[in-house]
């Protein structure tokens, strides 16, 4: 772990350092703004002034530092900036009201003091876009209504249906229909399904999975719980805090686009209602002490984010995450990866169509004149006619590339004459592709999975903990047909790791506590293989697995693949339940090695 410590302080050091020379730091203070700590004053509305003080003060060599203090801040929509967003893997719905939006800067340092962050209504946090050379750093994020409603079952009748309580923090009604609906300010929230949570441990129940909570036909008890005798599910024993949640996800907490070279440290993220952080079209960014997590071992509360608590799209150069505690997320500690555009029309040799497929995908650039992509079948998720580059690229479906669906792209060379709408293709983007280093974390009590990595440039992951995950702890994946996330892992270290009772739960690609798993419709005609490339080209090695099932390595269509130097622990906390009885089950893999 010492090793690890100085590797990360090293790489912050090489990548994140920024000669001051000659030039200015100019620091402003929230207080001198009349904005205290403690205080109801609206922080929304104090920064609105803070920023146009600051653009009309500061030159391009200017660096500035923005200063809160400890103690809490509150943000309202009312005084937030509004802004049109179009945020990946994320609802499309705009505008935003965004309670920090921090816009074109450079050398900008916001320096939280150890402030809390307590945002209002339905906001989207904190915002950097088109900036260079910026550090967030030391505060928290939370919101003071939570659109997450946390109820305890406190009686589960085969007849009368499911009794809970609501937590105390928990604003709710039952409505003129007779359902049970959580609200706030501006919002409104009827819960579809939810995450049954152990008291105690606070881990997910094992084996429960995603649940339905059906809450038509509820009233009010005579003791002041709530009975939803639709509501029928014999896993929620009482006592199991039941946290449920919507489909929505408009915001993440923290909003990361088109900047070159940032740095976030010790910042948590209690809650929000997507994402922890969201990154995309960001070129170098460093996470130290990053932590989507509680407030404390005595925080009543069971979740933080509804989805994943760090995801990079269509990024590049290097992410480095170090460090970091990652709990109680409704996702993934962390996804990587880019986006495939479906080919929809071929106009000639050298110009296609290209559409953004998922509806939580689109209306953010895609690419830009130079790049470098190749062409995948997606059927057999097969690479097709070499790469190639970008000569041009524009919105087609509108004028501006903002809230754009579809793109004219215009290559330097001929595509192959097998390119087009009639056979089912997408188009990869190499150059967003960055380079990962995941390293020093903790990743516990969460639904679904650990970590998702899809991208063809070298990825280390390494002496993270990886304890009861729920779902697969790390998922090497691609997509062209769902999703759409590329792409193939060409280069994965993943040593040194511990994975503590992974899998106590079936998700989408759980097949083993390691899931190498992309989506490929016709695996049967593959040819080619999908990751990989070498020998070697995924290592998993010096690391302890401790499990109560079998399955603990799954790996489809990949050419290179060793584990070596493992240790393979069975224990009895949880009976074996995995359909997947294998220790090592492979599909289409060769130049493999395996030895425990």
């Amino acid at each position: 772990m010492k090793k690890m410590k100085a590797l990360c302080l090293f790489l912050l050091g090489v990548w994140m350092s920024f000669p001051l020379g000659a030039q200015s730091i100019r620091v402003y203070d929230v207080a001198d703004f009349g904005l205290k700590a403690g205080g109801a004053k609206d922080a929304s509305a104090v920064w609105q002034k803070m920023r146009k003080k600051i653009k009309a003060e500061c030159g391009d060599g200017d660096s500035v530092v923005v200063r809160f203090h400890e103690g809490t801040y509150h943000f309202y929509e009312k005084g937030a900036t509004v802004r049109e967003y179009y945020i990946s893997n994320h609802d499309q719905d705009n505008p935003k009201k965004v309670g920090l939006a921090l816009e074109d800067m450079k050398r900008l340092t916001l320096d939280g003091g150890g402030a809390s962050f307590v945002f209002h209504g339905r906001m989207l946090p904190v915002s950097l876009l088109r900036s260079e050379g910026c550090t967030l750093r030391d505060f928290s994020i939370d919101f003071a209504n939570p659109h997450i409603a946390q109820v305890e079952i406190v009686k589960n009748d085969p007849q009368e249906g499911i009794t809970f309580k609501p937590a105390p923090w928990v604003k709710y009604r039952i409505a003129r229909d007779s359902v049970f609906e959580a609200y706030g300010n501006g919002w409104t929230v009827r819960h579809s399904w939810g995450i049954p949570f152990e008291k105690t441990t606070k881990r997910i129940v094992y084996n429960a999975g995603d649940r339905g909570c059906n809450t038509r036909g509820a009233f009010l008890t005579d003791d002041g719980c709530v009975q939803a005798p639709a509501w029928k599910d014999e896993k929620l024993v009482p006592g199991t805090i039941f946290v449920m949640r919507g489909w929505g996800r408009p915001t993440p907490g923290i909003f990361l686009s088109h900047n070159v070279d940032t740095r976030l440290e010790n910042i948590r993220v209690h809650y929000a209602e997507g994402m922890g952080l969201l990154a995309q079209l960001c070129e170098n960014i460093t996470l130290e002490k990053f932590q989507v997590c509680l407030k404390g071992d005595d925080d009543p509360r069971y979740f933080t984010t509804q989805a994943d608590a760090t995801h990079f799209s269509g990024c590049k150069g290097k992410i480095v995450s170090c460090n970091g505690l990652y709990e109680g997320m409704m996702d993934d500690a962390i996804n990587v990866h880019g986006t495939y555009l479906k080919v929809i029309r071929r106009l000639d040799d050298h110009t296609l169509v290209g559409r953004y497929m998922h509806d939580q995908a689109w209306g953010f650039e895609w690419g830009r004149a130079g790049d470098e992509v190749q062409f995948i079948r997606s059927r057999t998720m097969e690479l097709t006619g070499g790469t190639n580059r970008i000569a041009s690229i524009r919105p087609y479906d509108r004028e501006t590339t903002e809230g754009a669906r579809e793109f004219l792209i215009t290559f330097q060379e001929p595509v192959d004459a097998s390119v087009s709408e009639a056979d089912g293709f997408g188009i990869e983007n190499l150059t967003w592709a960055p380079e990962v280093v995941f390293a020093g974390n903790l990743i516990r009590n969460n639904r679904a999975r650990g970590a998702l990595f899809s991208t063809p440039r070298p990825t280390l992951v390494e002496n993270n903990t990886f304890d009861h995950t729920s779902g697969t702890a790390i998922l090497l994946c691609g997509d062209c047909n769902g999703w759409f996330e590329t792409g193939a892992c060409r280069k994965v270290l993943i040593r040194d790791n511990r994975f503590i009772n992974a899998l106590t739960s079936l998700y989408q690609f759980t097949n083993a506590v390691i899931s190498i798993y992309p989506e490929i419709p016709e695996l049967e005609q593959q040819q080619a293989y999908f990751h990989g490339g070498k020998d070697g080209g995924i290592v998993i090695e010096g690391n302890t697995f401790d499990t109560f099932d079998a399955p603990v390595l799954y790996a489809k269509s990949v050419d290179g693949l060793v584990f070596r130097n493992n240790v393979i622990r069975t224990n009895r906390e949880y009976p074996p339940f995995h359909p997947n009885r294998n220790r090592f089950r492979l599909e289409r893999v060769t130049n493999v090695s395996i030895a425990e």
